[in-house]
C-alpha cells in the first residue's frame, strides 16, 4: 500500500480554544450586577414606550376580586432574604447552601447564610393562605441582605418547587423585572428603597422576633386593631439574626420558642382570617 502524502500547506498550530462570548458575557454580567447593586433610576417619560418587558413562561395571574379593593388588607415585608447571584463555573447561579457549599467555603463564606429556601417557604405560606385567596393580600415586599427591594404582586402564582423558584429569582436579579406570560404587567420587580414610602400612612406596622420581650397572642392583639386599618407584618426571612424595626409600631413575639418564618406567617394568616371571617 502506498502511504498517502499530506496535503501541501501550512500546518495549523494547536491553540487553546476560548469561548468568543466570554468577554461579552463578562461585560454584560458586570453591567447587570451594577444595575442590581444600584437602585434603578426612574425612566424619563419619553422613554416609557421603549421599556423592555421580560416574559417568563409559566407564571400565570390569579383572578382578582374587585370587591377586595374596598376592604382593609394586609401587606407582608420579608426582611434580610438571602438572594445573591454569582458565577459558578461557566454559569450565573442563585447561591444556596445545598448546591454551592464547596464554592462558598472556598470564598470564605458561611453556607448557612445562603438560604433562599426560607424565602420560598415564607412566600408559599403567604400565597397559600385564605387571606391571599380571598383577595385581602395587598402586596409583598422582599428586602435582601444586600439591601435590594423587590415588589411581588398579590395575584401571582408562585412556583411550587425550589428549583423553579430559584430560576425565577435568578432571572429577576439579572433583568430586574418579570412579567406574566402573554401580558405586560410586572409580577416581580426591583424597586427603589426605602420600603416605608410604599406603606399606607394609616396602616398598623408590626414586626415579629423571638427576641422581643412583648409576648402576645396574635388573635388577641389583632382584635384590638380597627377593622378598617391596613396591617403590615414584618417577618425575617433569614436563618438567624434580627430584623430592622425602625419603621414598625410594635415588635412582637408570638411564641416562647423560635419559629421559622413560614410557621410564623401561617399563624398570623390563620388568626387574621378568623378576625375578618374569611372562610
Amino acid at each position: 500500500m502506498v502511504r498517502p502524502f499530506a496535503a501541501k500547506g501550512k500546518k495549523r498550530k494547536k491553540t487553546e480554544r476560548y469561548d468568543r462570548d466570554d468577554d461579552g458575557e463578562e461585560s454584560t454580567a458586570s453591567a447587570k450586577k451594577a444595575m442590581v447593586e444600584n437602585e434603578p433610576d426612574e425612566q424619563p417619560e419619553n422613554e416609557a414606550a421603549e421599556e423592555t418587558f421580560h416574559e417568563l413562561e409559566g407564571i400565570p395571574i390569579v383572578p382578582k376580586d374587585p370587591k377586595s379593593d374596598s376592604k382593609a388588607g394586609v401587606i407582608f415585608v420579608l426582611e434580610r432574604a438571602s438572594l445573591e447571584v454569582a458565577k459558578v463555573g461557566k454559569n450565573y447561579q442563585l447561591l444556596n447552601s445545598d448546591d454551592h457549599s464547596n464554592f462558598l467555603r472556598r470564598n470564605n463564606r458561611n453556607p448557612g447564610d445562603y438560604r433562599p429556601d426560607i424565602l420560598h417557604q415564607a412566600l408559599l405560606a403567604i400565597f397559600d393562605s385564605r387571606i391571599a385567596k380571598a383577595g385581602r393580600l395587598k402586596v409583598v415586599y422582599v428586602k435582601t441582605e444586600k439591601g435590594l427591594l423587590i415588589e411581588i404582586k398579590p395575584y401571582v402564582r408562585l412556583p411550587r418547587t425550589q428549583k423553579r423558584f430559584y430560576g425565577v429569582m435568578l432571572q429577576l436579579l439579572q433583568k430586574l423585572s418579570i412579567t406574566a406570560a402573554g401580558k405586560r404587567e410586572k409580577l416581580f420587580r426591583v424597586i427603589k428603597n426605602p420600603v416605608t414610602q410604599y406603606l399606607p400612612s394609616n396602616s398598623r406596622k408590626m414586626g415579629f422576633s423571638h427576641s422581643s420581650d412583648k409576648l402576645v397572642k396574635v388573635r388577641t392583639y389583632l382584635d384590638a386593631v380597627e377593622d378598617d386599618v391596613d396591617l403590615v407584618f414584618v417577618v425575617g426571612a433569614m436563618a438567624h439574626g434580627k430584623i430592622e424595626t425602625g419603621y414598625t409600631d410594635d415588635l412582637l413575639a408570638i411564641s416562647e420558642y423560635p419559629l421559622s418564618a413560614s410557621c410564623c406567617i401561617a399563624d398570623i394568616c390563620k388568626d387574621l382570617a378568623d378576625k375578618w371571617n374569611v372562610g
